[in-house]
């Protein structure tokens, strides 16, 4: 049974090799070129305004806080639970 899956792969070993061996070589050849000839492309113009000109209108600046909506959950003095839940409890109905 081991000999057997040793055999099977071998087998799928070689032919990986053998796949992937001129795979790499074809990769290595596309980026070797797309290095080599990466500096031959002119470069385009700068559509509107040059981002580099003190001149150019922009938007401006506000501050918003990151932390502006933030209060303090720090720990409190224990309270009794009655009065804590009379101060949530909704008031009552008026009876008509």
């Amino acid at each position: 049974m081991f000999a057997q899956l040793g055999a099977i792969l071998a087998a799928v070993q070689s032919v990986v090799k053998r796949i992937l061996g001129n795979r790499f070589r074809a990769i290595t050849g596309v980026t070797a070129a797309a290095l080599s000839l990466g500096g031959c492309i002119p470069t385009v113009p700068l559509v509107g305004a040059d981002p580099a000109d003190p001149n150019v209108p922009v938007a401006g600046v506000s501050y918003r806080s990151g932390i502006a909506p933030y209060t303090s959950m720090r720990p409190t003095a224990p309270s009794g639970w009655k009065e804590q839940n009379q101060r949530v409890t909704p008031t009552p109905k008026s009876e008509q």
